[in-house]
């Protein structure tokens, strides 16, 4: 009923919360319903009885657990079930039944030139639950339905489902169809694909693993929890010990394609939120800052990378400003840098 409740209110977020209401995350911002308090009990016995048989081990041992729940006819939930001082919660992401276009998300139709790269590696980042799964999952299927690759998955849980087009897609869920994602992208190494994805890079075994498979001519499509391009190259490089540092800087210099970051900002007209979005392109210049470690001087190289396709956040919410999708406030509210964004709204 709860989760029923969510997809007609339109949240992208549900609650279960011990000792509160049931909460919707709606627009970006949390509501309560007006509903009784979830007691101790009322809560473990909702969460228990939909986690799955091969998690409850997991959930036991570690005292949380992620997987995907389907309600049929109804949608698809990406679940966390967590031990809290409380008891036991869970938040719900819906994931819409099918795959939007970028057209239908409000991206830049720049970014479908990113499904004619052949090797290296593409990197969508972003705070959670500001629809970067979204976006990689949207990329993927224009691959999947123009190219004859060999595309896998490595999802932590299995989120949006494919459906083999032009393309073969293999899914696998760490947890279930593999130890890890680092267990996972070994041996997807030897099982001929052409496009590897990663739905979260977070360590640095997974990092090395991937780009090791960037420099050996695969695709390699990974999101990570950054605010911006410089800080997503940034992390990647540190999470290297410092001797190998010089070394990755050059590695991951080579096999860099670009960088999308992206946020999801309220509507004006209250029908929802749309992306304002970050594109860095690895252009020669580009990859020299990256081998020189020179990344604080990227900023001023994507002013002058406009017509590479270079797309600043600031650009895109002043953009959104000026159509009037989007209020200054809520602009000034993501901005990087409020100044530079004051002068291109004609402040």
């Amino acid at each position: 009923m709860f989760l029923k409740k969510a997809i007609e209110l339109g949240a992208s977020d549900f609650h279960i919360t011990t000792n509160s209401p049931p909460v919707y995350r709606i627009l970006g911002e949390v509501k309560r319903l007006p509903y009784q308090s979830l007691t101790i009990d009322i809560t473990k016995a909702l969460i228990s009885e939909i986690i799955p048989e091969q998690h409850r081990e997991g959930f036991l041992r570690n005292g949380h657990i992620d997987f995907a729940y389907e309600i049929q006819g109804v949608g698809r939930f990406r679940t966390n079930v967590f031990r809290s001082h409380n008891g036991i919660d869970a938040s719900f992401r819906v994931i819409p039944n099918r795959i939007p276009t970028l057209e239908e998300l409000n991206l830049p139709q720049t970014l479908s030139r990113i499904t004619q790269y052949h090797q290296g590696i593409v990197l969508i980042t972003g705070p959670t639950g500001h629809g970067k799964t979204t976006t990689m999952s949207s990329l993927i299927n224009m691959i999947n339905a123009t190219r004859p690759h060999h595309i896998i998955t490595i999802e932590q849980p299995v989120e949006y489902l494919f459906v083999s087009e032009k393309a073969v897609v293999n899914q696998r869920e760490v947890g279930i169809h593999t130890r890890s994602f680092s267990n996972a992208l070994r041996a997807a190494l030897r099982e001929d694909p052409d496009i590897i994805v990663v739905s979260e890079m977070r360590d640095l075994e997974t990092i090395s693993l991937a780009l090791t498979a960037a420099e050996t001519g695969h695709l390699v499509f990974g999101t990570m929890m950054t605010s911006n391009a410089i800080k997503t190259i940034d992390r990647i490089i540190d999470a290297f010990p410092a001797d190998q540092q010089p070394q990755i800087r050059t590695s991951f210099s080579d096999a860099l394609k670009c960088i999308i970051s992206q946020r999801l900002i309220p509507r004006i007209d209250a029908k929802g939120r749309v992306p304002a979005v970050e594109l860095l392109i690895n252009t020669i210049p580009v990859a020299n800052l990256i081998r020189e470690g020179k990344t604080f001087q990227i900023g001023s190289m994507m002013i002058t990378g406009k017509s590479a396709g270079m797309i600043r956040l600031d650009d895109s919410l002043a953009m959104l400003v000026k159509n009037k999708v989007i209020s200054q406030d809520s602009a000034f509210q993501y901005s990087q840098d409020i100044q530079v964004l004051k002068q291109l709204i004609g402040q």
